[in-house]
């Protein structure tokens, strides 16, 4: 399942950044920028081909996702058909063309979700047209086991989907529970589902008030649609996009405000800073995180599950390169957009180092975050 679940990740991100970068192409190639080159991963290059209309399409060894080359990508190019030789509005909407993609194709995603297993409920309000609206939940989930009680000395394992309880079929966690604790002291047969085979259990319950079962359990609610389902994608990806932007910001908040705790004075500050970042470390995962753990877990899962991730990751792509990050499409489009304010000549060397020292400080966070990752796997 983990070389499976790589797999598919590898296809997902892949797939997300060509069609990222297809955008960038396209939009270019209607207001007269030549596209030298567009590639699917990145070099060395394993297959080229010259296309009709002079593009060079390439498939590249590295299956980290893919680019495109566009002729004089330097502001200050000047000749025809370069990228630079575009005006301002044509630069923006070039630049802006993959965030569109990314933000559309999450869109299409959800939209497909709504209209068959449901989009998971994950915010709180999140959106819904009452009239066309049924909510699906999924069994209730074993998601963690206390030693030595009940559920555990059973043989019960985390993952584990409870589907009867003494005979009773179980749809809802708050029924489980109310279940337990009717029948405290007693020992109750548990019929449950591993792996895609049904197992029956007796499990010896606890005569107590509280933790009678001794596990903790989930359930995942989804949100089906149908005339509205293209509606309820818009709207769910725009409010996914506030969250997102939320949580970026809590991220960086975290983050430099644990480091500027670190040079507190008191053991209390320094403890408070280290925890805010411990909390911006959890909060995000790098390539070794995503490919190596999520989408394992997606694949198990299932296959709306997988789509969902990909939603989400395709979401994230569109808002991050919307932000004035250099390097990245945003950050492109502000740094230009800033010497056209200051009225001053945007030079490639300037451009270079710019955006250089960005993509050095991007390179930094990631080995930094997949060291993060790879310790993570050991606690």
């Amino acid at each position: 399942m983990l070389i499976l679940g790589i797999i598919v990740g590898l296809v997902v991100l892949v797939i997300l950044v060509v069609l990222h970068e297809l955008g960038h192409a396209i939009v270019a190639k209607r207001n007269g920028v030549v596209v030298e080159e567009f590639g699917i991963g990145f070099p060395p290059k394993a297959w080229g081909k010259k296309l009709k209309n002079g593009m060079l399409f390439t498939i590249n060894w590295l299956p980290l996702g893919g680019f495109v080359k566009l002729q004089g990508e330097h502001d200050a190019a000047t000749h025809k058909g370069d990228y630079g030789a575009a005006t301002f509005w044509q630069k923006t909407k070039i630049l802006l063309a993959g965030v569109v993609a990314n933000w559309l194709v999450a869109v299409l995603l959800l939209t497909g979700l709504a209209l068959t297993s449901g989009i998971p409920k994950i915010i709180p309000d999140q959106f819904s047209i009452p009239a066309d609206t049924t909510t699906v939940s999924t069994p209730v989930q074993i998601t963690n086991l206390v030693d030595n009680y009940p559920a555990k000395k059973a043989g019960l394992q985390t993952g584990d989907k409870i589907i009867r309880f003494d005979g009773e079929k179980i749809d809802t966690v708050q029924q489980l529970i109310t279940a337990s604790k009717a029948h405290r002291g007693q020992t109750v047969a548990v019929e449950y589902t591993r792996d895609g085979t049904t197992n029956k259990v007796n499990v010896t319950l606890r005569n107590a008030d509280s933790a009678v079962f001794g596990a903790g359990l989930g359930q995942q609610d989804s949100i089906k649609a149908t005339w509205s389902a293209p509606v309820v994608g818009v709207v769910t990806t725009a409010q996914y996009t506030w969250v997102t932007l939320q949580g970026f910001g809590n991220l960086v908040v975290n983050f430099f405000g644990g480091l500027i705790g670190q040079l507190s004075t008191s053991e209390a500050g320094r403890a408070a800073a280290s925890e805010r970042l411990n909390e911006a470390g959890a909060s995000v995962a790098g390539p070794l995180g995503i490919l190596g753990v999520i989408f394992p877990a997606a694949s198990e899962a299932g296959v709306a599950q997988v789509v969902f991730l990909a939603a989400i990751i395709s979401l994230t792509l569109a808002v991050m390169n919307a932000l004035p990050i250099p390097a990245l499409d945003g950050g492109r489009w502000f740094v230009s957009a800033l010497y056209k304010v200051l009225k001053r000549p945007l030079t490639k060397e300037k451009e270079e180092k710019i955006h250089g020292t960005g993509f050095a400080v991007l390179m930094l966070l990631v080995i930094v975050i997949t060291v993060s990752d790879v310790f993570k796997f050991f606690k």
